[in-house]
């Protein structure tokens, strides 16, 4: 099981499956099965360095290229997995990705897509402006799952 998956108790990092818990450091700290062992140095995982900006965790694998962008206009509000490549969102939304890694959408511009390109998928970041109400909120997620729609049906049909 995936630790991206698991918990945080209290400053260690749980697997939700089994329960290991593993400290800042990365060594393992507890293991419930085995209550009075005291894990060995050898059991550890990759620990990645993380900053908190607007709102959103950063992470990188290995030393970052650059700083995360100062997004303070906008919330987080929802995140999806989009089975498509970036030029499939960007076709879907009608808008290019900026040099923050945003898209804004013409028709929406309270609204914005913050993406990580993956292997074979986006992760999209729904954010809107700060000053944005409850109805705002519902009608961007709405927009942004027919977005999703649109840019997976194109990545499939490139795919064919």
């Amino acid at each position: 099981m995936r630790l991206s998956h698991g918990f945080v108790r209290g400053e260690a990092l749980s697997c939700i499956y089994h329960g290991w818990s593993y400290a800042v450091s990365g060594g393992c700290i507890r293991i419930p099965a085995h209550p009075d062992l005291v894990p060995p140095e050898t059991i550890r995982v990759a620990v990645q360095q993380i900053e908190e900006a607007g709102g959103i965790l950063w992470a990188a694998v290995g030393q970052p290229a650059t700083q995360p962008p100062q997004l303070d206009e906008l919330v987080p509000l929802r995140s999806l997995s989009v089975e498509g490549d970036v030029a499939a969102i960007e076709a879907a939304a009608g808008a290019k990705i900026d040099a923050r890694g945003l898209i804004r959408l013409p028709e929406f511009p309270w609204i914005g897509l913050l993406l990580a390109p993956q292997e074979k998928h986006a992760l999209l970041l729904l954010m809107i402006d700060r000053d944005r109400g409850p109805a705002d909120r519902i009608a961007a997620s709405r927009i942004v799952e027919s977005i999703r729609r649109a840019a997976e049906e194109r990545h499939r049909e490139i795919a064919e």
